[in-house]
């Protein structure tokens, strides 16, 4: 599963079983025994993985073989009884879902609380578009790219119309805006941000939302972003 999505067909990349991430702790960060376990071409993953390099927190990546069903294992399932990647272990407590994973990551890490403020309006600001990233976006974007990358057997035209109506909601909203939840960049935006950028893949084009091509380049252009891996299908063939 990719955060809740069922992996039908043999994955086109073949990732090693595991590999050292290539980001460097900031200084005055305490080093940490963090562990990812992942899929390259997850967003839900992605999400995580983008938090931990902008957090500076150095981290072992592990990539899970989804393909041959690795997270069907009781090696894997005992992390996660659902079977879903991403799962996190930050020394004797391992954590998973995307979002949950996000917001432990912001209560932990972040002493400014600017990912996830504390102040009770923002943040729940910061929880709505969680839940659109959990929901509209996981049905639209990423169903649509779901069915060029992995082979999903879906009505690929159905989840390209749903996608369309998310991205035009959310190119409205960020027409007088530069971030989802608040002034400034929160997880809600790293949490909504691969799916989105990553829409061509699964023929959903972004060339009519403005304001949410602004808005990725404001997120890429964050100190410690890191990219998802890309996939040449779709519109971005």
């Amino acid at each position: 599963l990719l955060g809740g999505f069922l992996l039908t067909e043999k994955s086109r990349t073949e990732p090693k079983s595991k590999l050292k991430s290539k980001v460097k702790p900031k200084e005055n960060i305490i080093m940490s025994a963090i562990k990812l376990y992942r899929h390259p071409l997850s967003g839900h993953c992605h999400r995580v993985e983008l938090f931990l390099s902008i957090l500076g927190l150095n981290t072992e990546i592990v990539d899970v073989d989804l393909a041959n069903g690795a997270h069907k294992k009781d090696e894997f399932l005992s992390k996660n009884t659902f079977g879903q990647v991403p799962v996190l272990d930050d020394g004797d407590l391992t954590l998973s879902d995307s979002n949950a994973i996000l917001t432990y990551l912001a209560n932990k890490y972040d002493a400014s609380a600017k990912w996830f403020p504390k102040d009770p309006i923002i943040a729940t600001e910061v929880q709505r578009f969680l839940s659109v990233a959990a929901g509209e976006l996981a049905g639209g974007p990423a169903l649509a790219r779901l069915v060029n990358v992995f082979g999903a057997k879906l009505d690929h035209q159905l989840v390209i119309a749903h996608a369309h109506s998310v991205l035009t909601t959310l190119d409205k909203h960020l027409a007088a805006r530069d971030w989802l939840a608040a002034s400034h960049p929160t997880i809600a935006d790293l949490a909504s941000y691969a799916y989105i950028a990553h829409a061509p893949e699964g023929d959903v084009s972004l060339e009519s939302y403005s304001n949410i091509r602004a808005w990725l380049t404001r997120v890429e252009a964050i100190e410690g972003f890191i990219p998802m891996q890309a996939t040449a299908t779709g519109l971005a063939a």
